[in-house]
């Protein structure tokens, strides 16, 4: 078990080991690339509905403020109003609340694809552990956590500076616009900035999912010795298997024995291949083979047939085709059909039989 322990991980995953690694929750997956994909993909979604909101936001506004007082009257205690008035901004909302929510889900599945674990959502007490707490603190991964993240912090802040620094002329001119000249131009400048600063974010969120991606293949390596032990779950012991084998032809071999006594006769090949055939025609229409072996069970099938007085001819030539073309329990394939009647023919005028 310590050999096993100590072994040096440098084989790749296998399916079942990833599978496993799966159901417990452990997947490679970016929650920067979550982050970034609903930031930028929900200020895209702002910036290309945002003039259609704008519009329904502002009409209703208008609306309320030029029928106050009608509004008013008809219910003093604002309740139905406040109401009404929360129901319209959802309705407003939802599609950009459903564009961000299908972002989300499609991101995770993309990185993970569809599957629901009850292990990944069980609790891990050994998180409470004060000592395993620290080796993750001043782990290399919590390392390259830190430099990420700093380096994030710089890059956004550089593309932040750069992108308003472009825009500094624009802001001359907000002296000479009105209220809603502002307003619309100040929205503007904030969506495109998000844009940048999103677009930047992505690219260092792509990064870290190919960082977490290295991570997660390393966590699941396996040892040669746990690829071999594997292989032994699923496929079973190589020595039972081969046992399991041994037995099984011992069964099968018993079996076609106990059969050789119903033969007509047995063909052989003089001593290395043995056939034993049997002709029913209320059975079927071409002889069955009963049973068939070389060497050793060829030899044993001759002295079953020799003992229950089966005839026994020797021709080589169809001894072999009929072992190499028909397994036990098969009919005699067409093309021996003359060879074998022929064979038949002369038992049958020995023992005094008409062939029908």
């Amino acid at each position: 078990m310590a050999d096993r322990d100590f072994q040096e991980r440098t084989e790749k995953a296998t399916p079942r080991r990833r599978e496993k690694a799966r159901d417990e929750g452990k997947v490679a997956k970016s929650q920067e690339l979550n982050a970034a994909a609903i930031i930028t993909l929900g200020f895209l979604t702002l910036y290309m509905v945002g003039p259609s909101l704008t519009s329904q936001v502002w009409g209703y506004m208008s609306y309320m403020f030029s029928n106050a007082p009608a509004i008013a009257a008809s219910d003093p205690t604002f309740v139905s109003i406040f109401q009404g008035s929360m129901f319209k901004f959802f309705s407003m909302l939802l599609p950009v609340f459903a564009i961000l929510t299908a972002v989300a889900f499609g991101v995770n599945v993309a990185q993970v694809g569809f599957k629901i674990s009850s292990k990944a959502m069980e609790p891990k007490f050994e998180k409470l552990n004060v000592i395993t707490g620290a080796k993750r603190l001043f782990s290399m991964r919590s390392l390259v956590q830190l430099l990420r993240d700093t380096l994030k912090l710089i890059i956004i802040a550089t593309v932040a500076y750069f992108s308003l620094k472009s825009e500094f002329p624009s802001f001359f001119l907000l002296a000479d616009m009105n209220t809603t000249q502002i307003a619309g131009t100040m929205g503007t400048l904030a969506v495109t900035l998000a844009l940048k600063i999103g677009g930047a974010y992505l690219a260092i969120a792509f990064l870290d999912f190919l960082y977490q991606r290295y991570e997660f293949e390393k966590s699941i390596r396996m040892s040669k010795q746990e690829i071999k032990e594997e292989h032994k779950d699923t496929e079973g012991n190589p020595q039972l298997k081969g046992r399991l084998r041994q037995v099984q032809r011992q069964m099968s071999q018993g079996r076609m024995m106990k059969a050789v006594p119903k033969a007509d006769v047995v063909i052989k090949n003089p001593t290395h291949l043995a056939v034993a055939l049997k002709y029913d025609p209320t059975e079927g229409t071409a002889p069955i083979v009963l049973a068939k072996g070389e060497r050793l069970v060829a030899q044993r099938i001759i002295q079953i047939a020799e003992a229950h007085d089966i005839p026994v001819i020797e021709d080589k030539p169809l001894a072999r085709a009929l072992f190499k073309m028909c397994e036990v329990g098969q009919m005699v394939p067409a093309n021996l059909y003359r060879a074998v009647a022929e064979v038949l023919a002369y038992v049958y005028r020995l023992k005094g039989k008409v062939i029908k």
